[in-house]
């Protein structure tokens, strides 16, 4: 069997303790001949900081460039708040993101049955939601420039972010949503602000031409990006992959998080493009819930997110169909018979730390995988 290297970044906060969870999944199924990862670890955001004055490495670049996926927990944390900004915890995955290519953001928005009424909303808007953003993630306003805070003449400061998108850069996360909607449900909803911005009306021509010449199978819709949230809150189940930029993505996709009922349910994957030679992506998987210092070192950590995005890269760096279908199925066994971490508990249900969670989706998927 093939190897492949995954390298683990951890971080900060919570994510050395859900990273834990998702290695013992990785040693029993290289342990059973199933996979063949080789595993090597850095640091990134707080904890680089702390041992090498920056977010992340140059070494631990080098290794992360090298790797065939990377694995990261999260970052952050109010100890680092008073750092110089170029060294902030988040410029470690900003730069992982930029350096790597991560151009296209998958974001899941899933809600399991047996969790329908941990959800904000009534059971019957949510129970079967299955949505997918694709979230446009090294363009727009997050790295556009000029991005500067200056002190004018009157002595009044400015701080100026430019959102900025080229034709190709729209063209490229275009196609990954197209293709990925043909896997699923065949409907876009492309999400922009075309009506005040000259980048979504720019992005609306773009993805309006790849539809209608490329993938007109596809059911194709534009949506206002306010409009989007409103309607994500309303009736979720309407939509099935949302294709939106890196501002707007950034807040419909938290929107779609919390649609399930915990932040720390829902994993995400952040793809390059494919190589020229071997066809292999640059990838990053990481759970969408942050580093929540406030639990660190508590146990109380759901280590779900961080399980089903190794079942991401299982599904799409690795090709390994069955073994991330036998995750998600895991997942959804463990919920089933009704085992909690606090943050989706109901008041008064008994709950489980982040340690048994862990072993009780490992026990599932030993079930399932023999």
């Amino acid at each position: 069997m093939t190897a492949n290297s995954l390298f683990l970044l951890p971080g900060d906060g919570i994510g050395p303790e859900i990273m834990t969870e998702v290695e013992a999944v990785i040693a029993y199924l290289n342990g059973k001949g199933l996979t063949n990862f080789t595993i090597d670890r850095g640091l990134v955001g707080g904890s680089a900081y702390d041992a090498h004055g920056v977010a992340i490495s140059e070494d631990d670049m080098r290794k992360a460039l090298a790797a065939d996926a990377v694995l990261f927990g999260a970052v952050g944390g109010p100890k680092w708040d008073s750092v110089p900004y170029a060294c902030r915890p988040e410029a470690g995955l900003l730069r992982l993101r930029k350096d790597l290519g991560l151009f296209a953001n998958l974001r899941p928005s899933i809600c399991y049955p047996a969790l329908a009424d941990a959800s904000s909303l009534k059971r019957d808007i949510v129970e079967g939601l299955d949505i997918l953003i694709v979230r446009e993630l090294t363009g727009g306003v997050y790295f556009g420039e000029p991005k500067e805070i200056v002190t004018l003449e009157n002595g009044e400061k400015r701080a100026v972010d430019t959102q900025l998108y080229h034709e190709h850069e729209i063209e490229r996360i275009a196609r990954v949503a197209f293709d990925l909607a043909r896997a699923r449900g065949n409907h876009v909803s492309s999400s922009e602000k075309r009506n005040v911005m000259r980048t979504g009306l720019l992005w609306n021509q773009v993805v309006s031409r790849i539809g209608k010449e490329e993938y007109a199978d596809v059911k194709l819709d534009h949506i206002l990006a306010d409009n989007c949230a409103m309607q994500l809150v309303r009736n979720p189940k309407q939509f099935d992959v949302i294709l939106t930029d890196n501002l707007f993505g950034d807040v419909l996709s938290d929107i779609g998080a919390m649609l399930t009922g915990s932040m720390g349910m829902l994993p995400s994957a952040s793809l390059g493009a494919p190589d020229a030679k071997t066809g292999k992506r640059k990838a990053l998987y990481e759970p969408v819930h942050g580093s929540a210092p406030d639990i660190a070192g508590t146990g109380a950590a759901n280590p779900i997110a961080m399980i089903a995005s190794f079942g991401m890269a299982l599904r799409y760096s690795f090709g390994e169909l069955a073994l991330a279908d036998a995750i998600d199925k895991a997942i959804a066994a463990v919920l089933d018979k009704g085992i909690r971490t606090k943050d989706i508990a109901k008041r008064g249900e008994a709950t489980v730390n982040t340690r048994e969670m862990g072993a009780a989706i490992l026990a599932e998927i030993k079930a399932i995988v023999g």
